[in-house]
């Protein structure tokens, strides 16, 4: 058993880390403050392939193991999460595209979304429906060779960039109701298809989050992902394994960023004729910090590597629940070792703690994680051990 990165993926990591050390750190405050979009960011994602980073190579991605796609968004969330969240959504979608999609969709759809000319996200939430898929109202009706699909959906990362936009509908009113649930990917120019606002939020800034409406958008039956309607539940439900990684390692991104932070303080602000970092009580909570972020760092590479040979539904939540956890904990202490500073503006810690909260809702709240790996272990899909 190894534990340890292989050359390229130190390769990779060093290149990603000089890149967000260059040129997300040094803007990464004053544009979060304005409300600035990234868009230079997002240009330079896309000149480093990075868009392509869950796409097959014949489509022209890189195709990244999973444990460098989970680098991918450490590093990049280490200097900023929000703008990690651009690549997230993106990523999630196009893998989902690969998986499932048919081979006309793929090669329609895939190569513009790895090289960044086109981008995406993925629709699934709704105003009345979160973590109950199966409760979502938007609904799309066989109208010829079109389906014509009406409904809202809310908390789009991506919305205004989406082209496509995979849609999770109801193509059918069966009973079980995720017997009824399709993808649809939505083409972002598309009539009937408009970004009703901005959500306001506490943190994860620097990309749109977006309620999104269609009303009568009509949308070619070849648009259906993987031709076949009722699959859509699936698709999804696979899908978001892969961003419940991307979370996870998102969450050790922020949670790395707030122990240095609170790390490099400690060593420069004096108290009482010493350093801070010489007191006991800070050295413990140093110490707390450390030990827990290397564990969910573990655990994370842990289910990125078990990702490869198949689901992961009790690893990838294992990883989710605890990293990000550790994120709210670790922001929290950074901002007590800061102390009044912490609650500044001018120090990175209150950014931190603002967007370290995302990551124990997203992608399916803490408390689903929890039941999803009670049920997997219940009911022996999962186990303890090797």
């Amino acid at each position: 058993m190894d534990v340890e990165l292989n050359e390229d993926q130190r390769l990779f990591q060093r290149t990603l880390r000089e890149f967000v050390e260059k040129e997300i750190v040094p803007v990464a405050a004053e544009w979060e403050r304005s409300g600035r979009y990234p868009a230079e960011i997002v240009a330079r994602f896309a000149e480093l392939g990075l868009f392509g980073i869950a796409v097959p190579e014949e489509y022209g991605g890189l195709d990244l193991d999973r444990v460098s796609f989970a680098l991918v968004f450490e590093e990049i969330a280490r200097g900023w999460m929000g703008v990690a969240g651009v690549l997230g959504s993106h990523s999630l979608s196009t893998w989902m595209i690969a998986r499932y999609g048919t081979e006309e969709q793929r090669r329609h759809h895939l190569p513009d979304l790895a090289s960044g000319v086109r981008r995406t996200g993925i629709a699934l939430t709704e105003p009345g429906a979160g973590t109950d898929l199966q409760g979502i109202a938007t609904r799309a009706v066989r109208d010829g060779d079109h389906y014509v699909v009406s409904g809202t959906k809310t908390w789009i990362t991506n919305a205004r960039h989406a082209d496509p936009l995979p849609v999770l509908v109801k193509t059918s009113l069966e009973t079980p109701a995720h017997r009824g649930m399709s993808v649809l990917l939505v083409d972002g120019s598309s009539e009937g298809l408009t970004i009703s606002r901005d959500l306001p939020k506490l943190g994860y800034k620097g990309t749109e989050t977006c309620e999104v409406v269609l009303t009568d958008v009509r949308v070619p039956v070849s648009r259906l992902l993987g031709g076949v309607e009722g699959r859509g539940m699936q698709q999804v439900l696979s899908a978001l394994e892969l961003g419940r990684l991307n979370i996870a390692a998102r969450a050790v991104g922020v949670a790395q960023a707030a122990y240095e932070a609170a790390l490099g303080y400690a060593r420069e602000r004096h108290a009482f004729g010493q350093p801070i970092a010489d007191f006991q009580a800070i050295q413990l909570k140093l110490a707390d910090m450390a030990t827990e972020i290397q564990a969910a760092r573990l655990m994370t590479y842990w289910a990125a590597v078990r990702s490869e040979a198949g689901p992961v539904k009790a690893e990838a939540a294992m990883a989710k629940y605890f990293a990000s956890e550790v994120a709210l904990r670790a922001t929290m202490e950074a901002m007590r070792i800061h102390g009044g500073y912490g609650y500044s503006q001018e120090f990175t810690v209150e950014r931190l703690y603002r967007d370290a909260p995302l990551m124990a809702i997203g992608e399916g709240t803490n408390d689903v994680q929890r039941l999803i790996i009670a049920r997997s272990l219940i009911s022996g899909e999962s186990s303890l051990g090797w």
